[in-house]
C-alpha cells in the first residue's frame, strides 16, 4: 500500500495558480490561501489598475503577478492564456471565477443583461479552458493531475428567490454541468476538473443581498452564518492538493447546509 504522507497530503507549495476575478470576493480569498499556502499565483480581472494594486498588494505575502484581460469575450481569454503561456512552461491550478450578475424585474429583463451573465459565467469558462489546455497539459502527471476549479453557485442548485436575477442561476446551473462535461472528457488527460458552489459570502455581488438580507439568509443556514474566507481558501485548497486529487467531476456546496435546510 502507498504510503500517505499527511504532512504533505494537503500541500499545493510551487504549484503556479491562475484564479481569474482575483482582485475582489471569492477569487480573493481563494488567491490568498493559495499565496499563503506556497504557490505562485496570477490573477486576473477586467479593471488593469484594480488588478495591479490587489497583486501588489497579495506579493506581500508571497508570489503574485496581475494579467489584466476582459473574460466576456472569446477574444480575452486568448490574451491571457497567450499572457500567461510567455511567462510560465505549465500550469498546475486554474481557477475559473470571474462572473458576473445583471438584477431587473421578470418583464424588464434585457437581453444585453442575459448575454453579459452567460457570456461571462459560462462562455469564459470554455473558452479560456481550451486556451490553457496546453499548459495544464505540461503540468498534469496520472499521480499529481493538473487542476481546474469552476466556481458555480448554490443558485444553481436551488432557485434563488429572495432576488431577480434571472440569468444568474441558469449560468450557474450550466457551470456545474459543463465540469462534468469537461471532467469526463479530460480525466484521461490527467487534468481534473471540479466546481464549488458557494453559499452568501461578502463581495461585492452579494453586497445588495447581504445588506438587505442577511438576517433572514443566516437564519435559512442551519450554521447560521455567511461564509468566511478560510471557508473557501479551504476547499479551493483541498481540490488543488494531492487530497484531492482523485475527485473528478463533483460540485461541492460551500453553503453551511442551506442547499438542505
Amino acid at each position: 500500500m502507498e504510503p500517505i504522507h499527511v504532512e504533505t497530503l494537503f500541500s499545493i507549495k510551487g504549484k503556479t495558480a491562475l484564479v481569474t476575478g482575483g482582485s475582489r470576493g471569492i477569487g480573493l480569498m481563494i488567491a490568498r490561501g493559495f499565496i499563503e499556502a506556497g504557490a505562485r499565483v496570477y490573477i486576473s480581472s477586467r479593471k488593469k489598475e484594480t488588478c495591479e494594486a490587489v497583486a501588489a498588494e497579495l506579493a506581500k505575502l508571497g508570489e503574485c503577478h496581475a494579467i489584466p484581460a476582459d473574460l466576456s469575450t472569446v477574444a480575452g481569454c486568448e490574451t491571457l492564456a497567450g499572457a500567461l503561456a510567455a511567462k510560465e512552461p505549465k500550469l498546475d491550478i486554474l481557477v475559473n471565477n470571474a462572473g458576473a450578475a445583471w438584477g431587473a424585474k421578470l418583464e424588464d429583463y434585457p437581453e444585453a443583461g442575459w448575454d453579459k451573465v452567460m457570456d461571462t459565467n459560462v462562455k469564459a469558462i470554455f473558452f479560456l479552458t481550451q486556451k490553457l489546455l496546453p499548459l495544464l497539459e505540461k503540468a498534469a502527471t496520472r499521480e499529481d493531475p493538473a487542476r481546474i476549479i469552476n466556481i458555480g453557485s448554490i443558485d444553481g442548485i436551488k432557485a434563488p428567490n429572495l432576488i431577480e436575477n434571472y440569468a444568474y442561476a441558469p449560468s450557474k446551473a450550466a457551470v456545474h454541468h459543463l465540469t462534468r462535461a469537461l471532467a469526463l472528457k479530460l480525466g484521461p488527460r490527467h487534468v481534473t476538473v471540479n466546481a464549488v458552489a458557494p453559499g452568501p459570502f461578502e463581495s461585492k455581488m452579494t453586497e445588495f443581498m447581504l445588506a438587505n438580507f442577511q438576517k433572514e439568509i443566516e437564519g435559512t443556514c442551519p450554521l447560521g452564518r455567511i461564509g468566511a474566507p478560510g471557508d473557501m481558501a479551504g476547499v479551493a485548497i483541498y481540490l488543488a492538493s494531492r487530497a484531492g486529487s482523485y475527485l473528478n467531476g463533483v460540485t461541492i456546496p460551500v453553503d453551511g447546509g442551506i442547499c438542505i435546510a
